[in-house]
C-alpha cells in the first residue's frame, strides 16, 4: 500500500519481517529537502531532520534507529546495538540484523535501498546500492557475506529492491569510462543507459536468490518528482529513508 510517506511491502508469507520504502511527504523539512529528509548528512536543519526521523521511528514502532555513513562501498556491518537516530560515524552499505523491533535504515535519492529476508523471518538485510555498488557486485558479495554469517542458505531467501533510478533515466555517456565489458549487455547505447535494476536482479540471483523469490518495486526517482528526492535530477536534495525491520 503507498500513503503519503511510505510505500509498504511485505514478502508473501512473512508476516514477521516488514519493509518500507520512503518518499519525500509528511516531514517537516523545507527548501531541496522538503518535506521528509531523513538525512544529517546534506546541510538541512539537523532539528528538522532528528524529528522526521523520531516520527517515521515511531510510526512504524522501532526501538532501535540502525544506520551507517553510506559511502557507496561494499562493507556490511552485523548485529550493530547502538540507536544511530542522531546519525552515524560508522562507514557501510550493508546492514545485517537478527533483533525484533531494530530497524536497518537505508538513505537514498537514486541508489537502489535492497532488503533480504530468511524465511524464518529472524534475519534480515538491507543493501544501500548505487551504480558503484552494481560496478563491484555488492547485491551478490552482501548477500554471500549474510548468509555466511547467520550459516543460511541462499535458496532460502527473499528479496526486493526498492524504488530507485530506472533504465529510462540511468544515463552514462561513455560505458566504457564507468562499466567493464562484461555487463555491456545491460547497456543500450541508442539511448546511453544503462539497466541497473536487471542487474540488481541478476546479481542476486548469483547468490543464490531463487528468481521467483526476487521482487522490485519498478518506481524512478527521478521521473517521480511528486514522491521522490533525486540527486541526479536535483543535485541538492534530501534523502528518503528504506526500512526493514522484524515485527516483535
Amino acid at each position: 500500500m503507498t500513503d503519503t510517506r511510505y510505500i509498504s511491502f511485505t514478502f508473501p508469507g512473512l508476516k514477521k519481517v516488514a519493509c518500507i520504502f520512503g518518499t519525500r511527504l509528511g516531514g517537516i523539512s523545507t527548501g531541496p529537502f522538503a518535506q521528509a529528509n531523513i538525512s544529517l548528512d546534506v546541510d538541512d536543519d539537523p532539528e528538522r531532520v532528528v524529528f522526521n526521523r523520531i516520527s517515521l521511528k515511531q510510526d512504524l514502532g522501532l526501538y532501535r534507529w540502525v544506520e551507517l555513513k553510506q559511502v557507496h562501498g561494499t562493507r556490511v556491518h552485523f548485529d550493530l546495538q547502538d540507536d544511530f537516530l542522531q546519525g552515524a560515524e560508522m562507514e557501510g552499505d550493508g546492514i545485517g540484523l537478527s533483533d525484533p523491533g531494530a530497524g536497518a535504515v537505508i538513505k537514498t535519492a537514486d541508489c537502489q535501498p535492497i532488503f533480504v529476508a530468511h524465511i524464518s523471518g529472524r534475519h534480515i538485510l538491507a543493501l544501500h546500492c548505487g551504480w558503484r555498488g552494481n560496478r563491484a557486485g555488492f547485491p551478490l558479495s552482501g548477500v554471500r557475506k549474510f548468509c555466511f554469517r547467520y550459516g543460511l542458505q541462499p535458496s532460502d531467501l527473499m528479496a526486493v529492491r526498492g524504488p530507485s533510478l530506472g533504465p529510462c533515466c540511468s544515463r552514462f555517456d561513455f560505458f566504457d569510462m564507468h562499466w567493464p565489458a562484461e555487463l555491456a549487455a545491460y547497456y543500450d547505447p541508442r539511448k546511453k543507459t544503462m539497466d541497473l535494476w536487471s542487474l540488481t536482479r541478476t546479481q542476486l540471483a548469483g547468490a543464490g536468490i531463487d528468481p521467483a523469490n526476487i521482487y522490485s518495486v519498478d518506481m524512478c526517482t527521478r521521473c517521480r518528482e511528486d514522491l521522490f528526492f533525486s540527486y541526479r535530477r536535483e543535485k541538492r536534495c534530501g534523502r528518503q529513508g528504506n526500512i526493514i525491520h522484524i515485527s516483535k
